[in-house]
């Protein structure tokens, strides 16, 4: 992955964020226990998880204790810290350095790579929880895919709210690659 990739998941997930209205906030995703405020707030907070650990090697020593971003100008916070996120995977040896994620230490070209999975995954729940289209920018979820697949062990799976990653949802090869991506990462298509 490179910034560029990494951007246009921003950018895909702020275009589908900028349709969200308080009306929505409490509706269900496909994310099995988190409602489209939850991933709001795991999204915005992602963005400034990631800036820290670019910038420091380590994750906030705050950890879970965010803010609740969906009560407030979310759209304002994620563009704020999405901005600052690119920048920092954009510094001279940001994808070379060692990052600690709090649950395994890589480089940052791998760091990236989760970074713009998280993104365009979450991106794919919120459109999905809209009723909008979820063929999106088909050719990065076809990148984002093969990475996954070589990338995600078995053991990251199980039990939603308990491990990463739910079991593969079966997907039609005939299905949009995000829809593909999305299953393969545990979402109900």
């Amino acid at each position: 992955m490179t910034t560029a990739d990494l951007k246009r998941a921003v950018d895909l997930t702020a275009a589908v964020m900028a349709k969200i209205g308080p009306d929505r906030l409490d509706s269900t995703t496909p994310c099995a226990s988190w409602q489209v405020r939850d991933i709001i707030n795991h999204v915005v907070g992602g963005t400034y998880f990631f800036t820290e650990i670019v910038q420091t090697g380590a994750p906030p020593s705050g950890g879970a204790d965010l803010p609740d971003f969906a009560a407030g100008d979310f759209k304002a916070a994620y563009a704020e810290g999405s901005a600052q996120m690119i920048e920092a995977f954009s510094a001279e040896g940001a994808m070379d350095k060692m990052m600690d994620l709090g649950f395994m230490k890589l480089p940052g070209s791998a760091a990236i790579n989760i970074a713009t999975t998280d993104t365009f995954t979450h991106a794919w729940d919120l459109a999905r929880s809209l009723g909008d289209s979820t063929d999106l920018e088909p050719d990065l979820a076809a990148k984002l895919l093969e990475n996954a697949k070589v990338a995600i062990p078995e053991s990251f799976r199980g039990e939603d709210g308990k491990s990463a990653f739910g079991a593969i949802v079966d997907v039609p090869e005939s299905a949009p690659a995000a829809d593909q991506l999305a299953g393969f990462l545990g979402r109900r298509v």
